[in-house]
């Protein structure tokens, strides 16, 4: 890593034009944090999405110049902007990026292919490799999600926005990844190395009170099939312990269906508000394999533990027995028994919250500017960068 006398990474050009690009704009959800950090690190640049939906995002965000693909335009694409996901690969390389030196892309679906400017430096920040299109067809497009038919139509489509997504790897220079487990899929699928910079928590905001916790569990998390919400509400059945579920999406009148009295839907709910859950869950669960998993550490910020699958983000977050507790297999019966097994467990508040400080906000900061200093320094991938990240 590039580092000043001080121990700060050595300052940009001043006169340096960034680009940054995000999948779209619709919600404060992972990656619109990440962006949100970025905004902050590069208060002049402007910014490049497929989709925005004004008022969705941080006034930090609100006030750039934002570009939107023609996507943004479409039909309903404020509401159903995923349904034109065959045209995101048009939308993205229509971006003009000609006149900027550097772009920093945030992806989880398509903008890590943009076309950049003659001798611009591109870095991606990659949240994943695109789910839907790789690993996770079925849990979209599965015959069980929208019958027979439809997702055996929609495999052909879906199998040529893969080949797309990998023919495009190379376009950045360089990937930095949320967490080994995204740098390995970087790897399988783009055959490209990524160094590894965890995402911002803020943990300031996100931190313990003397609210005591009343025995409940508690989900935030979007209703989507991967995340397995589904499982969470059978093992708290099974265990006879309430369950809280924030969040919205498409999976939100099935998993009602579902829903014993034991379980509680609050929406979308304010950050307040969900801090304040945070507060007084006894536990906090992830029952599907996350990339990362903010949920986790914002939990572990305010000194709560969390019932966690033992995949994906979740082993870098989550210490078995000390912070939570990591299960070992996705079946009610196993999340069942560890609930009970982490409510019978005296967790210490002061520890969880010490591990929790390490994904904060200045941290994540600190990394992405040397990362970026480093990209423009770097002459390729040929060189190595940032002794600050963790290997992938």
């Amino acid at each position: 890593m590039t580092v000043s006398a001080a121990g700060e990474p050595r300052a940009l050009p001043a006169d340096l034009r960034v680009a940054l690009v995000h999948d779209w704009l619709t919600g404060m959800r992972g990656g619109e944090k990440v962006l949100d950090v970025f905004c902050g690190l590069f208060p002049e640049a402007d910014l490049f999405t497929l989709v925005h939906v004004p008022g969705s995002v941080t006034p930090l965000i609100e006030r750039r110049r934002v570009h939107r693909s023609f996507v943004s335009y479409l039909p309903l694409a404020r509401r159903l902007y995923r349904h034109y996901l065959p045209m995101f690969p048009t939308a993205v390389e229509q971006f003009d990026l000609d006149g900027y030196d550097f772009v920093l892309s945030a992806s989880h679906c398509a903008v890590k292919s943009v076309i950049k400017g003659a001798g611009a430096r591109h870095l991606c920040y990659c949240l994943t490799p695109m789910r839907y299109a790789w690993d996770q067809y079925d849990a979209y497009f599965g015959a069980e999600r929208l019958g027979r038919l439809r997702s055996r139509l929609l495999r052909p489509l879906m199998t040529r926005l893969a080949r797309w997504d990998a023919e495009t790897a190379g376009r950045p220079d360089r990937y930095v990844a949320i967490s080994r487990h995204v740098a390995r899929r970087i790897r399988r699928y783009y055959n490209r190395p990524a160094g590894v910079i965890y995402p911002p928590v803020d943990t300031e905001f996100f931190r313990p009170d003397e609210s005591a916790p009343d025995g409940s569990a508690l989900v935030v998390s979007a209703l989507v099939p991967y995340k397995r919400i589904d499982l969470a509400i059978e093992a708290c059945g099974r265990a006879g312990v309430a369950l809280r579920i924030v969040g919205r999406g498409p999976e939100a009148a099935r998993l009602r269906r579902i829903a014993g009295p034991h379980v509680e839907f609050l929406g979308t709910i304010s950050d307040e508000e969900v801090r304040a859950c945070y507060r007084r869950a006894s536990v906090v669960l992830l029952p599907g394999e996350e990339d990362f998993g903010l949920v986790p550490v914002e939990a572990q910020a305010c000194g709560r533990p969390v019932v966690a699958l033992a995949r994906g983000g979740a082993l870098e977050t989550v210490v078995d027995g000390i912070t939570g507790v990591l299960v070992p297999e996705s079946s009610a019966e196993a999340f069942a028994g560890d609930i009970a097994r982490a409510l019978a467990t005296p967790f210490d508040r002061a520890v969880i919250r010490r591990h929790a400080e390490a994904f904060g906000r200045k941290r994540f900061a600190f990394e992405i500017s040397a990362a970026v200093r480093e990209t423009l320094d770097a002459a390729g991938d040929r060189l190595a960068w940032s002794s600050a990240t963790r290997s992938g």
